[in-house]
């Protein structure tokens, strides 16, 4: 019994040994690393614009001439095509019908006169923006963009027109 413990005790003293020496060179190899990669970057003009962008407060741009490199000659910018007609029924039966088709939430019937009339009262510019922004009201509520944040502020607005024109 002793014999076994005598044992124990040195194997758990050697795996210790170890478990310390692969901590040890670990964190070694990895100051060495990031040592180098530091030489490396500093030296690499374009590693430091890479740097320098990710660095940059949020939508300022760095031009190449601030981080010292020589730019590129900049290519002929083509004009922006026309964006397409975003097909508000289309938007309504993919996202507001959810809400507006069955009244969820207080939310006025595709169709319903008598709930659109006070809203359509309010002007476009005023339901365009409670869609966007989202509005708390007194008889119910509407999250910005109907919850769907992944649909563009157009389909937005082309699916109240839809709504609006199908209920006058």
């Amino acid at each position: 019994m002793d014999h076994d413990r005598k044992f124990f005790d040195t194997f758990m003293l050697v795996l210790g040994a170890l478990l310390g020496i692969t901590i040890l060179l670990f964190y070694i190899a990895n100051a060495l690393a990031e040592s180098n990669l530091d030489v490396e970057n500093r030296e690499n003009p374009v590693a430091m614009r890479e740097l320098e962008q990710r660095l940059a407060p949020l939508g300022q741009a760095v031009t190449d001439a601030a981080v010292g490199v020589a730019a590129a000659p900049a290519a002929p910018v083509a004009k922006p095509a026309a964006a397409p007609k975003v097909d508000g029924k289309a938007v309504y039966e993919q996202a507001c019908i959810a809400c507006h088709g069955a009244g969820i939430a207080g939310a006025p019937k595709l169709g319903d006169k008598a709930a659109w009339a006070a809203r359509l009262a309010q002007g476009p510019a005023v339901l365009h923006d409670h869609a966007l922004k989202g509005y708390q009201g007194k008889a119910g509520m509407m999250p910005p963009k109907g919850g769907r944040m992944d649909l563009g502020d157009d389909a937005i607005k082309a699916a109240v027109d839809y709504m609006a024109g199908a209920s006058k």
